[in-house]
């Protein structure tokens, strides 16, 4: 019994994917529930699976782009394990013959009368003609070697070679000895599209600041080891800065906010976007409700989803939703940069290396570790003064971190109801 494996539904509103990978061999046996192949959307790549045991047959090749819903692939559930041949795209090897798959022959051992294509360049016209007389391409090559050929088919040759290579010129520095070509993926052609959109669709500027991550640092170093013993995981600085982002988008919401027309969205929720580099692209996960976890809490979602987004496992929920971005390009040795808005959101916050370096502390010279951070905005919604402020909240929160646990309020002012 043949069953068909249709591509599935990403998510809303898509109607195409690319086959990025093929995950088993085409024509070898499969189980149940097996991922058998993956799938790139244009926000993530996700696993198409085996609906039963047995044959498959993929009528897709990696790279193409399918409807959502088409078949990808047959399985033939009436073979077994023992029956499993070694198939490679309709020609099964035995003892270095080839085989077409789709012509019976009597004897194994005989080889077809089936022809291999030598990739002559002939009309399609001419190919039905010389399918209903049987004629074959080798039939062409012999009568080739009747023909006599002169210096006029020799310089047409070297015409088509020069201007072959004129092209490629045209296309490929001359100092390029070794190239390779990629087809794009859904993934890194949607993301361009968004970064050249959020370059021309949006008023984009950046304000800086910077951090002294001194205290912070501190009291990752004291509790890291129990927090890794407790929780499994290690203890980062993206759920303190995600924590501090939450309460200063409270503070000013003008940050937490979009433009949909000629209205402007203001979200009542931080549901706060960590970027997440993958082999695929840049990729967002959404933490929902930040203003709602504990940091324990808010570190073990980012844990979590990045794990996902790397292993091309991530959900479409998952990455939708988000009111803000934050960005840390400082994993990679980033001392300052100027990120890019991920549309429609209206801000973004990035992070940077924290290095040492000299600074002025009660006019006194002393070495701490800085950390520079910026903040992009859209320059339509948000103004010069909210977008300092809110940079200046970040940086009180994560300078003084005890701060986070009482809503921004200092402590002494909750202490004596100030």
């Amino acid at each position: 019994m043949l069953i068909k494996i249709n591509i599935p539904s990403p998510g809303e509103s898509i109607n195409q994917v690319q086959l990025s990978a093929l995950l088993v061999k085409n024509g070898s046996f499969v189980e149940k529930d097996m991922e058998i192949a993956e799938i790139d959307s244009d926000k993530a790549t996700l696993p198409v699976f085996a609906k039963e045991a047995g044959i498959i047959n993929f009528l897709a090749s990696e790279g193409d782009t399918i409807d959502v819903g088409a078949v990808l692939c047959t399985i033939d559930t009436s073979a077994n394990v023992s029956e499993k041949p070694s198939i490679n795209n309709g020609f099964i090897e035995e003892e270095n013959i080839i085989i077409d798959t789709n012509k019976k022959t009597e004897n194994l051992n005989e080889k077809p009368s089936s022809i291999v294509d030598k990739n002559l360049n002939i009309s399609p016209l001419a190919r039905l003609l010389m399918k209903e007389n049987s004629i074959t391409e080798d039939e062409f090559i012999n009568q080739l070697k009747n023909i006599r050929f002169g210096k006029k088919e020799v310089q047409n040759i070297l015409d088509n070679k020069a201007a072959k290579k004129v092209e490629d010129k045209s296309l490929i520095s001359e100092d390029s000895e070794n190239i390779e070509r990629k087809k794009m993926s859904s993934l890194r052609i949607k993301l361009s599209e968004r970064l050249v959109a959020a370059k021309n669709q949006t008023a984009m500027l950046t304000t800086f600041n910077e951090i002294n991550m001194n205290e912070l640092m501190i009291l990752r170093a004291k509790n890291k080891d129990n927090f890794k013993e407790k929780h499994g995981i290690p203890l980062g600085y993206m759920s303190f800065f995600c924590k501090a982002a939450s309460i200063a988008l409270q503070q000013f919401p003008v940050i937490n906010s979009q433009i949909d027309g000629d209205e402007i969205i203001h979200f009542n929720y931080t549901d706060i976007g960590v970027a997440v580099s993958t082999q695929k692209g840049l990729m967002v996960p959404v933490v929902k409700k930040i203003e709602k976890k504990s940091i324990a809490e808010i570190e073990k979602e980012i844990f979590e989803l990045a794990k996902k987004a790397r292993n091309n496992r991530i959900s479409m929920d998952e990455l939708t939703g988000g009111t803000f971005t934050i960005t840390n390009g400082g994993v990679f040795g980033s001392l300052l940069s100027t990120p890019i808005i991920n549309t429609p959101q209206s801000a973004i916050l990035g992070m940077h290396n924290i290095v040492e370096r000299p600074i002025a502390v009660n006019g006194e010279v002393k070495v701490a570790p800085m950390m520079y951070i910026a903040l992009s905005y859209d320059h339509r919604v948000i103004d010069g003064k909210d977008s300092v402020g809110f940079l200046l909240k970040i940086k009180e929160l994560i300078e003084h971190p005890e701060h986070l646990l009482f809503g921004s309020s200092h402590p002494i002012n909750i202490l004596l109801d100030l």
